[in-house]
């Protein structure tokens, strides 16, 4: 049985820091497919049109019939553990400061053997749930883990370099006024969060639940350069995540209005915001993602599902958000191996959203999915009905999404 988490230590000052070094990330076109469906958290392996042989690794050609059409599918997770090995011993700079290290190969249910790493937890010549996983270069690989559910699990060290469990981990959320961030507040810290810091711009201004509030306030706002300057400077080598909950969403398209007004306060909440965060927060996260099993490891962003395809009645939100949906994409490879979490989102239940019918999403919601996007070391949630309902449709064709969503 994996050995619950050790608590939390101080930081020796003295102590040589280890440098945030990444295990090897090159991958054949074919084999990145399985990095695309690990940050979904979906189980999909390649299948032949074909003959129906399901493909391991990844490949151009049905290892089969030699067919060429290879959709990727989702595939039965269970496997049997045919033999496995802990490495003590590695010359590879990532792992030789992280064994032991366990890895086996494993039979796939679905039909291929491959080689995966295995939890402590999975017993030999025993059963075993198969996940995609995305390792600390972004890439995907296969993880082995028991069968049923074990007391401290996800304590084991492969599974919090390959996750950003919030548990003992210090967590900013950027917009402590709103209602999704104290709602953030209270999940993160229910989940074990060792501190969640609350982001208050302007707290002269008063606002439901500054009295109740979940977490510890300090002063911030995203459109200030020196507020965020510091708040880098004070609280930039205590913090592990960030969760930029600051939403700026108003009704309206190109010619509705008269003025720019909302267009810069929307682009500031989506773009210029996040961007001075991460240009002032960025360096020490990424310095801190070794930091043992409490490193710095995630960045959340929450996007409108605009963001792929705008609705014309809040076609300027749109724009802004999907500046906002570029920069995440960028920051994702700025950041490494800091993961980053992109939560599209459906319409809200708040007042600027009272003209749309149901299904809409509630803070506490919002809140529920990203922590688990966080537990399961995910880069991609749909979050609601509607969200969930364009992305799957957007995947299928972009082009006919924004045409049906014009009209």
């Amino acid at each position: 049985m994996n050995p619950p988490l050790p608590p939390r230590r101080k930081a020796d000052p003295l102590a040589l820091p280890r440098q945030a070094l990444m295990p090897q990330g090159g991958r054949s076109r074919a084999a990145l497919g399985l990095a695309a469906m690990a940050a979904q958290g979906r189980f999909t392996l390649q299948v032949c049109v074909a003959c129906g042989a399901t493909q391991y690794p990844p490949r151009d050609v049905c290892h089969e019939c030699l067919g060429t059409d290879l959709p990727w599918r989702d595939v039965a997770t269970g496997a049997t553990l045919l033999g496995e090995t802990t490495v003590h011993l590695s010359g590879d700079t990532y792992f030789r400061v992280r064994t032991p290290w366990r890895t086996g190969l494993v039979a796939l249910d679905c039909g291929p053997s491959a080689v995966a790493h295995v939890h402590p937890d999975v017993t030999p010549a025993g059963r075993a749930r198969m996940r995609l996983m995305l390792d600390r270069s972004g890439q995907g690989v296969l993880l082995a883990l028991p069968e049923r559910d074990t007391a401290n699990m996800m304590d084991d060290p492969m599974i919090r370099e390959m996750t950003c469990d919030p548990r003992g981990r210090r967590i900013l959320i950027t917009d402590g006024r709103s209602a999704l961030g104290q709602e953030a507040a209270r999940s993160l810290l229910a989940a074990g969060a060792a501190q969640v810091f609350l982001g208050i711009a302007d707290a002269w201004k008063p606002f439901k639940g500054q009295d109740t509030l979940p977490g510890d306030a300090v002063p911030l706002d995203l459109t200030d350069a020196t507020s965020v300057g510091e708040l880098a400077a004070e609280f930039g080598g205590r913090i592990d995540i960030v969760v930029n909950t600051a939403l700026h969403i108003r009704p309206g398209g190109p010619l509705d209005r008269r003025d720019l007004v909302s267009a810069r306060e929307e682009m500031e909440a989506a773009y210029f915001g996040p961007l001075r965060l991460a240009q002032a927060l960025g360096p020490t996260l990424r310095a801190r993602a070794a930091d043992g099993p409490y490193g710095a490891c995630a960045w959340v962003n929450i996007h409108g599902i605009d963001a792929l395809a705008p609705d014309p009645s809040f076609a300027l939100t749109g724009a802004a958000q999907a500046a906002g949906l570029s920069l995440s994409q960028s920051l994702r490879t700025a950041l490494a191996p800091i993961r980053v979490l992109t939560a599209f989102v459906g319409p809200l239940e708040d007042e600027w959203h009272q003209a749309i019918p149901p299904p809409k999403v509630t803070p506490s919601a919002l809140a529920a999915a990203i922590l688990r996007g966080l537990r399961e070391g995910l880069e991609e949630i749909a979050v609601g009905d509607i969200a969930m309902d364009v992305m799957r449709r957007w995947r299928d064709n972009p082009a006919t999404l924004a045409r049906e969503r014009a009209g």
